[in-house]
């Protein structure tokens, strides 16, 4: 395992601010300093126990307890076998509602398996030992995308609970396949609200008309990241083709588009009709092309940085950046763009309003855990 340091970075003085009316960027100091906490092996996501202690995923099998206080890593025992060929990783990890008392963790996977690979939800009740030997104890799948196909790209993975804790949402991502994501059988290109258990929850939107019981939505690409506001708003950011990078408020029932529309085009050149007005599709809030490559997600709303409360945070990983998405209701605006200097592939909120990033590790990224707290 590799060694940390407590260090601050330079505070660099280059970010991009979006003005939205006029598309101008502005030259302004970062408004956070940037300390460097801990170095992994390609992590993909976090997520804090109510002690403070982490869970972080990396991208090959491994979930580790981490304890930002002393760099303590310990590897926890019990997870099941990983296929992290290409964009396959052990991915999201989140705790149960009722944590404190139930020990539940939830996470995700990709995996193969008769007729393919695809992503898996699984559950487990964390259990640690006098000794400090720590195990997810009781694993076993709950819910798999549906068809597993050939391919390593595009599996999405990220889980999120309703505020009543009643429910979960998980995003299946369309695995490079394209038509899936308007296919009402499949379960890729998708967000999906299931029960606690795994189980399609009853009521959702689309099952009288034949959809797969579990879909919410439908016509997404690659779905990294899904937060809920203050509110009980669900928002997404996807990967677009090439171009068209979107965040989008969900509601049920609707389509996206996907890849019948989209403010990108294919990657061999020919075009995607973008979205306008009328097509039966429900377009981006924001949008970017260039492209930000969107990782993580979350919704702050710390006190650390109050002038930040009700924004988005995004992760970038081509554009190595930290993205900023100002809400409004059922709006959203482009607010801020920081370079960091590498691919961010997960953001989390703190205990303390804190802002916590997770580099990549790949394509020059060295996967090092990073803490914003402001300057001053």
């Amino acid at each position: 395992m590799r060694h940390f340091a407590l260090t601050a970075l330079p505070l660099a003085l280059i970010a991009c601010s979006a003005d939205n009316a006029t598309g101008q960027n502005a030259v302004l100091e970062k408004p956070f300093k940037t300390s460097v906490i801990a170095d992994f092996d390609a992590p993909w996501a976090m997520t804090f126990l109510p002690d403070g202690r982490m869970l972080i995923t990396e991208k090959a099998d491994e979930m580790i307890l981490f304890d930002p206080k002393n760099g303590t890593k310990i590897p926890i025992a019990g997870i099941p076998k990983v296929d992290s060929a290409g964009q396959g990783a052990l991915m999201d990890v989140v705790l149960a509602p009722g944590f404190a008392e139930n020990k539940n963790v939830y996470f995700s996977f990709s995996e193969a398996g008769p007729g393919g690979k695809g992503v898996a939800l699984a559950t487990g009740r964390f259990d640690q030992a006098s000794d400090g030997t720590t195990k997810l104890d009781g694993v076993k799948v709950i819910f798999r995308a549906s068809p597993y196909v050939d391919g390593n790209g595009h599996y999405s993975g990220r889980i999120a609970f309703s505020p009543d804790g009643k429910y979960l949402f998980f995003t299946n991502g369309e695995r490079q396949k394209f038509d899936p994501a308007q296919a009402p059988k499949s379960t890729l290109g998708k967000v999906l609200r299931l029960n606690l258990d795994g189980t399609a929850a009853a009521g959702n939107p689309l099952a009288a008309k034949g959809f797969h019981p579990a879909v919410w939505s439908y016509g997404h690409r690659n779905l990294l990241g899904i937060a809920f506001d203050k509110d009980g708003r669900l928002w997404e950011q996807e990967m677009g083709p090439k171009g068209g990078d979107e965040v989008n408020l969900i509601k049920p029932g609707l389509n996206y588009g996907y890849p019948l529309a989209s403010n990108g085009s294919h990657y061999d050149g020919r075009d995607i009709p973008d979205h306008k007005a009328g097509d039966g599709f429900e377009a981006p809030k924001v949008w970017w092309n260039p492209v930000i490559s969107p990782g993580g997600l979350v919704y702050y709303s710390g006190d650390l940085f109050p002038q930040w409360k009700d924004s988005l945070f995004i992760g970038g990983l081509s554009s190595q950046a930290l993205v900023r998405v100002k809400l409004d209701g059922e709006n959203a605006a482009k607010a801020d763009q920081w370079d960091m200097g590498a691919r961010i592939r997960e953001v989390e909120q703190g205990p303390d309003g804190a802002l916590w990033l997770l580099e990549d590790g790949g394509q020059g990224s060295r996967g090092r855990l990073l803490k914003l707290t402001p300057v001053g």
